[in-house]
């Protein structure tokens, strides 16, 4: 459910990068030939960052911000059809992350509008840049994008991006590409600095990004909370994570690419778990007869995170309960009688299990349990596949599978 907004440059958080980082440059207006002109003479500083070269030069087109806003407009409404959409939405409000008045679409548009200065396009291989911006602005976004070219260059972008109901696979990608654009971006324009010395810096910048967030008062600033957290961690929690890979790779030009890319965002949280590869099980759930299955995928251990702060659970006690991760799977089923949610979450341990299960029956009865009029609610602990998985179940009191709960699988 997520989509092109995640590949789409946030021009706020970018601008927050330089101002954090002092990256140096002037606020003049920049003309089409000076852009294209500061991407050619980027292209070695960002070779040099990466390790590796282009394989032919990057394509560069100069828009103004309305025709960039309509491309990417366009763009997005090409992905899922309007009944997707609105089933994503459904599944949003179901799971209580969006409030039940936000028209997600609408909302993505309008992240998409407020904080375009460029991107890299992997359908047409061009990297598009706003005309007219200021330079300190276009260095760091051109720098940034380059790498994305680079990488389309060696590996295919655009089937990452359009993966389908993969989610915590796609955003552990989504964080090693933007993670690797932010450090190597960063890298190519301050030469001389080291990887280890700008990691100082994430914690500084996260703080600078939230705080932008919760004073703004436009599109960012207004969006839920999943929007923003999951706009935020490709960038640093990637660039952490890039930082742990580029000081343990055993050769300049070995990239987390292919087989070497981290599958699960707890990979990317944990870098530990990534180089013991651990992936968690692939949970399932059986079928309950007058059932429609209208969405299923799952959330990964950090959108779970993200999913218990909207609940109202305080942070620290979010990444307790969300740490001990082993793999989850959620369903949003139609039934004549309503909606019914199912999410089954696997944990490393049995104090974990009952740490994430004493934390959700108290902040969804307090919440979204109450709220959904005429259903019921439980949440319990099986043993799946020799792990302990918790269900949040939530269901109309007359739906068949309170009789009979549907099983949950594990492999």
């Amino acid at each position: 459910m997520r989509g092109r907004r995640r590949t789409e440059r946030r021009r706020g958080l970018l601008l927050a990068l330089a101002m954090v980082l002092g990256l140096p440059g002037i606020a003049a207006a920049q003309t089409d030939s000076a852009v294209r002109r500061m991407a050619q003479d980027l292209v070695p500083a960002v070779e040099r960052a990466t390790g590796v070269t282009f394989r032919r030069p990057p394509r560069v087109a100069v828009r103004t911000r309305d025709q960039l806003g309509a491309y990417l407009e366009a763009k997005t409404r090409q992905e899922f059809s309007v009944a997707e959409r609105r089933t994503q939405e459904r599944v949003y409000k179901a799971f209580g992350v969006i409030a039940d008045s936000v028209n997600l679409l609408q909302t993505q548009l309008n992240l998409l509008q407020e904080q375009i200065a460029g991107f890299f396009d992997p359908d047409s291989g061009t990297l598009f840049v706003i005309r007219g911006g200021d330079a300190m602005m276009l260095r760091a976004v051109i720098s940034h994008e380059l790498v994305h070219a680079l990488q389309d260059q060696y590996m295919r972008l655009a089937p990452i991006l359009k993966m389908r109901r993969q989610n915590d696979r796609q955003m552990a990608a989504q964080a090693i590409l933007e993670g690797q654009a932010t450090l190597a971006g960063i890298l190519a324009l301050t030469p001389g600095t080291s990887a280890s010395q700008i990691s100082q810096s994430w914690g500084m910048l996260r703080q600078a990004v939230r705080a932008q967030a919760e004073n703004a008062s436009g599109a960012f600033g207004n969006a839920p909370r999943i929007l923003r957290e999951s706009l935020i961690f490709p960038y640093i929690n990637g660039a952490e994570f890039m930082v742990f890979y580029e000081e343990r790779r055993t050769s300049p030009d070995e990239m987390p690419y292919g087989e070497r890319m981290p599958t699960t965002t707890e990979q990317i949280l944990h870098p530990s778990r990534y180089t013991a590869r651990e992936t968690g099980l692939e949970l399932a759930f059986a079928r309950t007869r007058g059932d429609t299955v209208l969405y299923e995928d799952n959330f990964g251990e950090f959108e779970m995170k993200v999913i218990l702060e909207t609940w109202g659970l305080g942070e620290p006690d979010a990444i307790s309960a969300a740490s001990g991760w082993n793999g989850d799977r959620y369903q949003v089923r139609g039934t004549r009688g309503g909606t019914v949610i199912l999410w089954a979450a696997s944990f490393d341990s049995p104090q974990d299990a009952a740490d994430f299960e004493r934390h959700v029956r108290r902040v969804w009865e307090r919440g979204r349990g109450r709220s959904q009029q005429g259903n019921r609610f439980s949440v319990e602990t099986r043993q799946v596949a020799g792990k302990p998985v918790v269900v949040l179940t939530d269901a109309p009191a007359g739906w068949a599978g309170w009789s009979s709960a549907p099983a949950v699988t594990g492999r």
